[in-house]
């Protein structure tokens, strides 16, 4: 093998892994309606702490509506972490207030989607679950926000 086609074929392997990451993670935009606020009041029925988002999934309770299944983005693992949000804040059957913006299908089948910016717990403590930088809006719940 030519030392130019052992170069081609180190640049196309790597322009072929790199965009497998970039179709895993997208901008906030491509996925969300930021002029479709939600604000959810539920049960927690379980987290996925996956990269490159975490999911949580809850049962949204509205007086007067039926009850709605929830799965709503949130960033890292890590990121939920260093913002306080954690297993044992988030166990299954903890009542939160999530505040968000809900996915540009509107869809509900067979849960809804949205991406979360913040999240109160039960104690009223009020945590930033989003993840900076992805296009959201700026609307204060990322403390590292330049206003």
């Amino acid at each position: 093998m030519t030392r130019g086609l052992k170069i081609a074929s180190v640049v196309l392997a790597f322009a072929l892994g790199a965009s497998g990451q970039a179709e895993a993670h997208h901008a906030f935009a491509a996925e969300f309606d930021s002029n479709s606020p939600v604000l959810l009041r539920g049960k927690v029925t379980r987290v996925e702490w996956i990269n490159p988002h975490a999911w949580v999934h809850l049962v949204a309770q509205t007086p007067g509506k039926p009850d709605q299944e929830w799965m709503v983005e949130g960033g890292t693992p890590n990121t939920l972490f260093r913002s306080g949000i954690n297993k044992a804040s988030l166990r299954p059957g903890t009542t939160i207030i999530v505040r968000g913006y809900q996915s540009k299908d509107h869809l509900c089948t067979p849960q809804c989607r949205a991406n979360g910016r913040d999240l109160t717990l039960e104690n009223g403590q009020k945590l930033f679950m989003g993840s900076s930088g992805t296009g959201a809006p700026k609307d204060g719940s990322d403390a590292s926000e330049k206003k």
